[in-house]
């Protein structure tokens, strides 16, 4: 589900000036989108997005300027009037109209004020305001950085996950959540995941107990955020179960809204599972290039199976 953003967050991150409004801090941001009300000012307010934070830059403040006392005070109203308008932001330190500020401290409207520029201030903001809002879920499983590929593994519970993830630690790979990985969907097609602040760094290791694994392996063991590249599922080894022995069929799980590429392994005694989500990490790397193993062995073996029947003929 989407989170929301306070206004007053906002004034914290940015170190924002509150010139009108205080009361209304706890406003709601549903949406990164912003937008600067320039046609607003020259009176047009059909289809005036309401729900974004206003932006007033330069333009904005220096043609309210050029209008008079009256026109500047209606257009005010209209703009401060809308309860769905999280707030307004004067950028590049400008005065702001009295009859705005009027108007905002009436209707209890956040006005804002930064020495930012619009551009760098609408950048920032944006970036901010998309991390905060992106779709989100918990998902029960281990987050590892492979040879640079995120892997997520999952399974049920006992099934060898943190195991397999600190012997991955051990052979040089890095850690970024155990038992509990926050997945935000950054942009489209774009899991990013992370550990909940309790646990960061932390791998429960069943008879041994909590370790913390910056701590025992150095801090070029873990990592805090990473991009969700491959899921690899663990489960119980299924005697009358067909597992996929060439690769040619690729699975698919969604998350959010975003579809990766599955990879089933099969548990059983003397499998070594941190070996094969290695070999799993290179061989997606290697299908990103081009290169397909499955595939190249499917060809050869049409090939030879022509050849032999031409022989035959």
């Amino acid at each position: 589900m989407a989170k929301k953003v306070k206004v007053s967050d906002l004034v914290e991150q940015f170190h924002m000036e509150v010139l009108a409004g205080e009361a209304g801090l706890k406003r709601p941001i549903t949406t990164a989108d912003l937008y600067r009300p320039g046609l607003e000012m020259a009176g047009y307010f059909n289809y005036h997005p309401r729900e974004r934070i206003q932006l007033l830059g330069k333009t904005e403040v220096t043609f309210m300027e050029m209008l008079t006392t009256g026109v500047r005070r209606n257009r005010s109203e209209q703009l401060c009037a809308p309860e769905e308008t999280p707030c307004i932001i004067v950028t590049r330190g400008f005065e702001v109209p009295a009859e705005l500020l009027e108007e905002a401290s009436k209707r209890d409207l956040p006005l804002l004020r930064t020495n930012v520029s619009t551009t760098i201030f609408a950048s920032r903001l944006t970036g901010f305001l998309e991390n905060k809002l992106a779709p989100s879920t918990t998902i029960h499983g281990v987050l590892v950085d492979v040879y640079g590929i995120g892997m997520l593994i999952t399974g049920s519970s006992g099934i060898g996950k943190s195991e397999t993830a600190l012997e991955l630690v051990k052979r040089g790979h890095r850690l970024i959540a155990d038992d509990a990985v926050e997945i935000r969907q950054t942009a489209d097609k774009v899991l990013t995941g992370n550990a909940p602040e309790l646990i960061r760094h932390l791998l429960e290791i069943r008879g041994v107990g909590i370790i913390n694994v910056m701590t025992l392996f150095g801090a070029g063991a873990i990592r805090n955020v990473k991009k969700i590249s491959v899921v690899v599922k663990l489960e119980n080894w299924q005697q009358d179960k067909q597992y996929d022995r060439l690769g040619l069929d690729e699975e698919l799980t969604r998350i959010i809204d975003t579809d990766l590429p599955l990879v089933t392994i099969p548990v059983r005694p003397g499998r070594n599972l941190a070996v094969i989500v290695e070999v799993a990490a290179m061989n997606y790397r290697l299908k990103r290039m081009g290169y397909n193993a499955a595939l190249q062995f499917t060809n050869k073996l049409t090939e030879s199976l022509s050849e032999d029947f031409e022989d035959f003929d």
